[in-house]
């Protein structure tokens, strides 16, 4: 089967940094589906597994992890999906990833495509859905509102980075499933525009003072912050903005985090990972196909809409390291997504 693997962690401007290769079709086991794979989606986690990946000299490290496809064959044990199925999902840390033409996947973690949407749209979504449903209703705890319920005032919530993967499905999920007043932080006119596109209440921007910009729209605290990107900036600012036993909601990894400047207003620390369940083999790993078909069925509904901002064409390794650099400029908004082989 077709592939495009990694052999040497190199940077993008390598040509060989990324390469197209010939595989054998994955081994299938007791819980896998094995997808062919019709569009995939890039993630910042391409870029830093790519840059620091180590493989065994000589073999080839498949990336990937978002994916939408048709399974073709299921495993002995698997009981939700058949072959012919429609579904998306985002794979797992300590697989072969999904830029190939065949990917074999626990079904724990795979749900249903959004029957409305086209392959690169459906794509665009799961590891970000997944990272944002979790924070929001798993790490913070939010309460869902009710279907067909007022909105009501709620409590604040700060995205900081709200224009990409991520915060393109978290703002959506806060604004049309809870009561939360939704705060984005953008720094461009085209980011802040798609953050209240995708429903932000306020937009101010990151690269200025927080605190004046909340205070000029009368709000002097809030209670929950969700931190995207850049956290070593922003955390100490994002701390005298939460109120007293306020929570704190980050996804990347900052190269230092003093929790100690926490303690004095009795902030709590929440760590979102989306692939913890998948690595570890929680017993609620079958959480992540239960929250990919609401969000399909959210879809559907026309409560939530897919992020794709760039289609770069056919899966190959040429298309890949110009979407691997988009994702490293930091000026990537909404998803960037490919295309099957044969485009």
């Amino acid at each position: 089967m077709k592939a495009v693997a990694l052999f040497n962690p190199l940077p993008i401007t390598d040509e060989k940094s990324l390469q197209d290769v010939e595989l054998p079709t994955p081994a299938v086991g007791p819980r896998d589906l094995l997808v062919r794979v019709a569009a995939v989606s890039v993630n910042p986690v391409d870029t830093k597994i790519r840059a620091s990946a180590k493989p065994e000299a000589g073999q080839p490290k498949v990336l990937g992890w978002d994916a939408v496809g048709t399974v073709e064959a299921v495993g002995s044990a698997a009981q939700f999906y058949r072959t012919g199925d429609r579904v998306y999902y985002a794979g797992s840390l300590t697989r072969p990833g999904t830029n190939a033409e065949l990917h074999a996947v626990d079904e724990r973690i795979v749900g249903l495509a959004p029957k409305t949407l086209s392959d690169t749209e459906a794509a665009a979504l799961p590891l970000t859905a997944i990272t944002a449903w979790e924070l929001l209703f798993d790490r913070l705890q939010v309460p869902q509102r009710a279907a067909g319920t007022a909105h009501g005032s709620g409590k604040s919530l700060l995205v900081i980075g709200g224009a990409g993967g991520v915060g393109s499905i978290l703002l959506q999920l806060a604004r049309q499933c809870t009561d939360l007043k939704v705060i984005a932080t953008a720094s461009r006119p085209e980011t802040r525009q798609w953050c209240l596109d995708l429903g932000a209440h306020h937009v101010v921007d990151h690269s200025q003072p927080l605190a004046p910009q909340l205070q000029a729209l009368g709000i002097d605290a809030v209670d929950m912050v969700a931190s995207l990107t850049q956290t070593d900036q922003h955390f100490a600012a994002a701390v005298e903005l939460l109120r007293p036993q306020g929570q704190f909601a980050l996804i990347d990894d900052p190269k230092q985090l003093d929790a100690m400047l926490l303690k004095r207003k009795c902030i709590s620390l929440h760590w979102e990972f989306m692939f913890a369940r998948s690595m570890f083999n929680t017993p609620d790993i079958g959480e992540q196909r239960a929250l990919l078909n609401a969000v399909a069925a959210r879809i559907d509904e026309g409560v939530l809409k897919t992020t794709v901002h760039a289609d770069l064409g056919p899966i190959n390794a040429a298309n890949l390291r110009r979407a691997h650099a988009l994702i490293e400029s930091g000026k990537a908004q909404g998803k960037v997504v490919l295309r099957g082989f044969n485009g």
